[in-house]
C-alpha cells in the first residue's frame, strides 16, 4: 500500500533538487568557512548565494540582516527574549502583544517572560478568527508596548492576518513587529518590501528544504542582544559555526518555494478545495476559516462526534498520515487554544483533524484520502456514544 502524506505543515519532504544541492558541502568542500585555507573559502560562493536567494525571497534589503538559526522557534525566542533585555528589562517599556492562537515556541516563550516580570497581552481574535488592525490599535500603548508577535498564518486553520496592516500599525505608534511566517513561505507572497516588520523567522523544513536550519530576518537599524553568545560568526550576533549544506539547501528552497507560488495558489488550492467539498459532503462536519482569507493548502475539519486521535489511527492504517487539531496528548485533555480564542465548544475542539497538502500531492492520493475519511467517519460514529446522528 502506496503512503500518503497530508500533514505538510508539520513538515515537508525535501526537494530531490535540493537534497542534490546540498550533497557536495557534505563530503567534498566540507570546510568551516571561518577557516582561512582553500577548504574554507571554497564554500563561501555558495554560501553567498544561499544568502542571496533567501533575501530575494522574502523581499528583504541589501542593508538588513538574515541571521541563520537552526530553526523558527530559536529565531521567535530571540525576538522575545531580546525585546526583554533590550526594553523592558531595562524600562519603561513593560509589554508584549501577541495572540493566543501563536505557535507554542512563542506562547512559551512568553509564559517564560512572564516569570521575569514582563507583562503578555494576548489579543482578542474577531470574527474571522484573526487579529485586526482595530484591534490591535485599541490594545498598542507606545508607552508601555515593546513588542506586538503576530503569525503570518495559522499553522492549524490555515488562517491569514493581515500582517500588511498591523505592521503599519505598530510603525505609526513606534512599536517594534515581528511575525512568525512559518506557515506562509511558500504559499502566499511574503514581501518585507511591502510589509514594514522589523523581524521575520522562517524554517526550511516547512518549504521543501532540510530540517534543522532556518532564518531571523532584523530590519536595518533594528537591533537585538544575541540569543547564542560565542564566535564572531553572522557579524557577532549568532555565534556557532555556520551549517553550510543546510543553509545551501534552504536557499535554494526558498528561490524554488517562491517560483512555485502560482503553482500552490493554482494547483494545490483547487486540490485542497476538492478535499474539503469530500469532507463537507459529510453530514455534521465544518471547516474552520472556510471562507476567510487562507493559505491554499491547509483544511482543519471539524467531524462531530468522533474524536480526532480516533480518526488518525485510522487513517494511518489506511496508509494516510493527517494530525489532529487538538491539542489533546495521551494524558491531557486540555482543549486546543486555537478552539478557546475563536469561542468554539470544548467538544469541537477534541474532533478536529488538520489535513496539510504540498506541490507533492495529487489528485489521486486525494480522492483516496477522500473516501478513507468518508469510511473512518462512517465507522467511527457507528461506534460512537456522543454520535446520534444528523442534526
Amino acid at each position: 500500500m502506496e503512503r500518503i502524506y497530508l500533514d505538510n505543515n508539520a513538515t515537508t519532504i525535501v526537494d530531490p533538487r535540493v537534497r542534490e544541492a546540498m550533497d557536495p558541502f557534505f563530503c567534498r568542500q566540507y570546510g568551516n568557512p571561518n577557516s582561512l585555507h582553500s577548504f574554507g573559502t571554497e564554500v563561501h560562493e555558495a554560501m553567498r548565494l544561499a544568502m542571496d536567494r533567501l533575501y530575494a525571497g522574502i523581499g528583504a534589503g541589501d542593508e538588513d540582516d538574515i541571521l541563520v538559526t537552526s530553526c523558527a522557534c530559536e529565531g521567535n525566542n530571540h525576538v522575545l527574549k531580546g525585546a526583554w533585555f533590550d526594553l523592558i528589562r531595562r524600562g519603561p517599556k513593560s509589554e508584549i502583544l501577541t495572540t493566543p492562537v501563536e505557535h507554542p515556541c512563542v506562547r512559551n516563550a512568553c509564559a517564560f517572560l512572564e516569570t521575569l516580570g514582563a507583562r503578555v497581552t494576548y489579543l482578542p481574535l474577531n470574527a474571522d478568527g484573526v487579529v485586526d488592525a482595530d484591534i490591535l490599535r485599541r490594545h498598542i500603548d507606545p508607552a508601555r508596548t515593546a513588542l506586538v508577535s503576530v503569525m503570518w498564518a495559522n499553522n492549524e486553520t490555515g488562517l491569514l492576518f493581515p500582517v500588511r496592516e498591523l505592521a503599519e500599525v505598530c510603525r505609526e505608534s513606534g512599536v517594534l513587529f515581528h511575525t512568525d511566517a512559518v506557515q506562509a513561505i511558500g504559499k502566499v507572497p511574503v514581501d518585507l518590501a511591502r510589509v514594514p516588520a522589523d523581524f521575520l523567522t522562517f524554517s526550511a523544513h516547512k518549504f521543501h528544504g532540510p530540517k534543522g536550519v532556518g532564518g531571523l530576518y532584523i530590519r536595518k537599524g533594528r537591533a537585538l542582544t544575541p540569543l547564542i553568545h560565542g564566535g564572531e560568526q553572522m557579524g557577532g550576533k549568532r555565534a556557532g559555526t555556520v551549517n553550510v549544506p543546510y543553509l545551501v539547501g534552504m536557499g535554494l528552497a526558498m528561490e524554488l518555494a517562491v517560483d512555485g507560488l502560482a503553482f500552490e495558489e493554482s494547483r494545490v488550492r483547487a486540490l485542497r478545495d476538492r478535499l474539503e467539498e469530500a469532507i463537507l459532503a459529510i453530514p455534521d462536519t465544518m471547516v474552520l476559516g472556510r471562507g476567510a482569507p487562507r493559505v491554499p493548502n491547509t483544511i482543519l475539519a471539524s467531524f462531530r462526534g468522533i474524536e480526532g486521535e480516533a480518526m488518525i489511527w485510522d487513517l494511518n492504517a489506511a496508509g494516510i498520515a493527517a494530525s489532529t487539531g487538538s491539542a489533546c496528548a495521551s494524558e491531557s485533555l486540555e482543549a486546543n487554544p486555537v478552539f478557546v480564542a475563536m469561542g468554539l465548544s470544548s467538544e469541537l475542539a477534541h474532533t478536529s483533524v488538520r489535513f496539510s497538502l504540498s506541490r507533492f500531492t495529487t489528485a489521486e492520493e486525494i480522492e483516496r484520502a477522500a473516501a478513507a475519511i468518508q469510511a473512518s467517519v462512517a465507522r467511527l460514529r457507528a461506534i460512537s456514544s456522543s454520535y446520534s446522528g444528523a442534526r
